[in-house]
């Protein structure tokens, strides 16, 4: 569960980096791409085919595939319709998502109530941290920004229930899933992106270079290598732990406005869910 803690963290500050430094200034099919490209050289050196079976190797890039690669797609694409704030509250329905996935594709007709109870409060909790009044044309961007969490969610359930092997032999093959994440956001690049808008300073090179080693090589190999060693409700209530993570950093390096009274009231209903979702055992 601290794996989960850790990249929540990890990923909070990274999401400020975005904002700071490559929003509006670099394109974001680029620079999803180069992230997903330096991720993916970080584990080619340790990459050993032989270590899984063809239809494995095969499902481990297709979650890659849609639990980044088409995630960022959709994900890119709602900021043309929404704010920033709004994308940030519609992300909140992930836990929910990650619960459903588990229980209908993978047959678990008994998921505990609890589990259930846990991804609801963790809903709720987010959604009293980030609610804000809606603009008036959000029924699109809040079905991308959907799609983008039940890819999300998807790839999680699916990396979480994928026979892998050991943390050792998940670091051999985990170039896989950035093989899947690549192909996908490097045909989304040639057909979407702007390449006027390319990194160009060394500050944005220094920001990709982090997002891509740090955030989205060594994060989402923590992040999926933890989701195994949890139940499902833990990693359902975990996904929205981001929200209040994000808003502190934010203020403690940017300095941006934080109301203190709904990130209390919020954090304490996703600690709690948290709390109930630990409740069970690992499955």
């Amino acid at each position: 569960m601290w794996i989960l803690w850790a990249v929540t963290l990890l990923w909070a500050a990274s999401f400020s980096l975005i904002g700071e430094f490559l929003a509006g200034q670099v394109d974001g099919y680029i620079a999803v791409f180069i992230r997903m490209l330096l991720a993916l050289a970080l584990f080619l050196p340790l990459w050993r085919p032989s270590r899984l079976g063809l239809p494995q190797q095969l499902a481990l890039a297709g979650i890659g595939a849609i639990q980044i690669g088409i995630m960022y797609l959709l994900l890119y694409h709602a900021f043309l319709f929404l704010s920033v704030a709004e994308v940030l509250l519609f992300t909140i329905f992930t836990p929910l998502y990650v619960t459903l996935i588990d229980d209908v594709i993978f047959q678990r007709k008994h998921l505990p109530l609890r589990w259930w109870a846990a991804a609801g409060f963790a809903v709720v909790g987010a959604a009293v941290i980030r609610f804000n009044p809606l603009s008036e044309s959000f029924l699109t961007g809040f079905l991308l920004i959907q799609g983008a969490n039940l890819c999300f969610a998807a790839g999680q359930v699916f990396y979480k229930r994928l026979p892998l092997g050991d943390a050792r032999n998940q670091l051999h093959v985990f170039a896989l899933f950035f093989i899947g994440a690549t192909l996908t956001t490097g045909l989304a690049m040639a057909a979407f992106a702007n390449f006027d808008l390319r990194p160009d300073t060394p500050l944005q090179w220094g920001v990709l270079m982090w997002l891509g080693l740090g955030a989205s090589g060594i994060g989402y190999l923590a992040w999926n290598m933890a989701a195994k060693r949890v139940n499902t409700a833990q990693l359902a209530t975990m996904n929205n732990m981001l929200i209040p993570a994000g808003l502190l950093v934010n203020f403690l390096f940017w300095g941006q406005n934080v109301d203190w009274l709904r990130l209390a009231i919020g954090a304490a209903i996703l600690a709690g869910a948290v709390y109930l979702a630990s409740r069970r055992p690992a499955a």
